[in-house]
């Protein structure tokens, strides 16, 4: 048994797999088998279990999400999924969300670099290597809302105009936010944690707290109490050292909306980001446009406490392309590397990025990178697997 954190991993570990809906017919099977082989090239193998979830497992057992499949991945603390619909007018708002929320996934690891070749829209993507930890349990996705003409809606305008003098218009729907001191210190102690274990310079703490000074302002407050109470020996707040760390990881912080413009304009002066959960989805995907699209963006939800991992594809469905062998891999993938660092298998994981980041820079890629790259030769999802296996 080898060890990392809370997690044991055997020699042979169970991990549960759900195959996705729409594309996740082409794009799970081309990510499994350079999985397999980058993890056999290095001793390392992996007992794959199916799990349902989405429109396969309504298809089969009339549940968007059955009990077994949570049971599974809790039991095996560690397992991957390609993209899931979003059942429409049912009562899960989305499956990605309950899933992060049943298992207490408060992490979401979103690393965002750029490979050679990958065309951008930006002047300068070699420049995007950041990683985002997004908090993954508060915000907006477990916030809860009333509707505009509802009773309860009436009801709650009255009770806050009455008992805290807020003054709010009467035709409005009404949410609330909620944002703890428990979820953003263990958001922020991952995030420097991380930074530290890998050699990174800084942590940013992303917030609109000139705004909302009670949720999001309190997130950047109790993150640079954190650096005082529990990091003073290896990590700094900006505002105790004047942006002069010495030797010591830097924590800084920095508005959400001005974020948005200098992630473009100056992303190096960023590195690793914690922030709350709407943000974060912001960020994420902006950031993963600069370097070639969330079609190779991946994307982890952990538990750094419990050993708990679920890593995802970070796209969607794409019905009309199913089946059709066609588009890219690299999301799943790519969150298939982040899963087996997670286990310890850094080996594995850096020959499968490697092996990629060769085909990619050769020219052989799928459609959505061949038709924005002069000379590209353009290969179906199930080829560009095995160019990268032939590379491994």
């Amino acid at each position: 048994m080898s060890s990392l954190g809370a997690l044991q991993v055997p020699e042979e570990p169970i991990i549960p797999f759900i195959e996705g809906d729409g594309i996740g017919v082409d794009i799970w099977p081309a990510a499994k088998a350079v999985l397999d082989e980058g993890a056999s090239r290095f001793g390392h193998r992996v007992a794959w279990l199916e799990v349902l979830a989405g429109e396969k497992a309504y298809n089969e057992t009339g549940q968007w999400l059955p009990p077994e499949t949570v049971e599974s991945f809790r039991e095996h603390l560690v397992g991957i999924k390609g993209p899931l619909t979003t059942p429409v007018g049912g009562g899960i708002r989305s499956l990605n969300v309950a899933l992060r929320q049943i298992l207490d996934l408060y992490v979401c690891l979103r690393p965002v670099r750029w490979f050679t070749g990958v065309p951008s829209p930006v002047r300068h993507p070699e420049k995007v290597d950041m990683v985002i930890f997004r908090e993954n349990t508060e915000d907006v996705y477990a916030g809860l809302e009333v509707a505009e003409g509802s009773a309860e809606a009436a009801k709650l305008i009255e009770f806050l105009r009455d008992s805290m003098g807020w003054q709010i218009r009467p035709d409005s729907g009404v949410g609330i936010k909620p944002i703890s001191v428990t979820g953003s210190k263990r958001l922020v102690r991952a995030a420097i944690r991380y930074a530290l274990d890998h050699g990174r310079r800084s942590v940013t703490l992303v917030h609109k707290g000139n705004i909302q000074k009670f949720t999001e302002g309190a997130f950047r407050s109790w993150g640079y109490d954190l650096v005082r109470e529990e990091f003073a020996d290896e990590a700094i707040g900006w505002e105790d050292c004047g942006g002069e760390p010495g030797d010591k990881l830097l924590v800084k912080d920095a508005i959400a909306d001005i974020t948005m413009q200098q992630v473009l304009t100056r992303p190096e002066d960023f590195d690793v980001i914690a922030t709350t959960n709407l943000n974060g989805d912001y960020l994420s995907d902006a950031l993963a446009a600069q370097v070639g699209g969330i079609g190779i963006a991946p994307g982890a939800n952990i538990n750094y406490v419990t050993g708990h991992g679920i890593f995802e594809a970070t796209h969607g469905t794409a019905p009309r392309y199913a089946g059709q062998d066609k588009v890219n891999p690299g999301s799943v993938l790519l969150s298939g590397v982040l899963m087996f660092e997670h286990l310890g298998w850094a080996d594995s994981a850096q020959a499968i990025v490697s092996a990629m980041e060769q085909t990619i820079a050769e020219g052989i890629v799928t459609y959505d990178f061949a038709r924005m790259t002069a000379g590209a030769r353009e290969v179906r999802t199930s080829e560009f697997a095995q160019a990268i296996i032939d590379r491994l």
